[in-house]
């Protein structure tokens, strides 16, 4: 394959590209960004509903040399392919040190019956959840820990939004996520599915290390995930089959949304995979 063209900053296909960063267009287009090699490779490699994810792909020259083999993947997928400069590259990212290759890609979210048809053993639900980064590193956390979906409800960030799908770092790319899910139909679908639904809060009655400890963990689980300011409400809290808090053994006033998210999906894999029954983690 030769080396395309240097695209014109005024193409049409910049400025279709461009104006995925704001949501209305990403929503009438059903396209978003993914930038960066990694999630542009995951891009390639990711088929939705039988086809191509990724639909289109920007590369400054050097970056196309540098990452041969995803371009080259790229096309033979059938995505249009352009190189352009590196401001180009910038504009079309809205970031201020671009990675150098971009893709535009087809939404992929799952429809919510899909996942509950799938029978989940782990899951993530982001309830009210606001900041696009905590939303993209907790997805990347439920991909870690071998989660099988991530829901995010109605009132949560845009799971396409550049800054999650960036914080992912391609994870987006690997399990199925709902989108707009009210947070009474995702627990009620999940409870219905055989799933024990946890509110991780720190204020809750469970602490994480007794539910370990006396064996609780290792069935099919979802833990909902609150607001980065004011957690879970009394109302989601009431939805769970219990108030689960991380113990704070250290002096720490508490932990973040994606820390927080991390040690609850590491804990249940860790059950749920725990061989003669669930261990405490601290246990030898």
């Amino acid at each position: 394959m030769g080396t395309p063209e240097l695209i014109s900053p005024r193409s049409p296909r910049v400025a279709a590209a461009r104006r995925l960063a704001r949501r209305n267009f990403r929503g009438k287009e059903r396209r978003f960004i993914a930038e960066g090699p990694q999630a542009v490779r995951e891009a390639v490699a990711h088929r939705g509903g039988g086809e191509p994810t990724l639909t289109e792909l920007f590369a400054t020259p050097e970056a196309a040399e540098r990452y041969a083999e995803i371009v080259a993947a790229a096309h033979a997928a059938g995505a249009r392919v352009h190189t352009a400069d590196a401001e180009t590259l910038a504009d079309i990212s809205q970031t201020v040190t671009p990675q150098g290759i971009v893709g535009v890609c087809r939404f992929l979210d799952s429809p919510f019956e899909d996942i509950l048809a799938a029978r989940p053993k782990l899951v993530a639900v982001l309830a009210n959840v606001r900041d696009p980064g905590n939303a993209g590193t907790v997805l990347r956390c439920a991909d870690a820990a071998g989660a099988d979906a991530v829901v995010l409800t109605d009132a949560s960030v845009d799971l396409y939004n550049p800054k999650s799908v960036r914080a992912s770092v391609g994870s987006l790319f690997h399990l199925p996520v709902a989108v707009g899910v009210p947070v009474e139909r995702a627990v009620r679908g999940l409870a219905e599915a055989g799933v024990r639904v946890l509110a991780a809060d720190g204020a809750g009655e469970r602490d994480l290390d007794g539910e370990l400890d006396g064996g609780a963990m290792g069935g099919p689980t979802a833990w909902i995930f609150g607001n980065e300011a004011w957690g879970l409400p009394e109302e989601t809290r009431a939805l769970a089959d219990e108030v689960v808090r991380v113990p704070i053994h250290g002096r720490a006033e508490s932990l973040n949304l994606a820390t927080a998210a991390a040690v609850c999906l590491y804990a249940s894999a860790r059950a749920q995979r725990a061989s003669g029954g669930c261990r405490s983690v601290t246990s030898t």
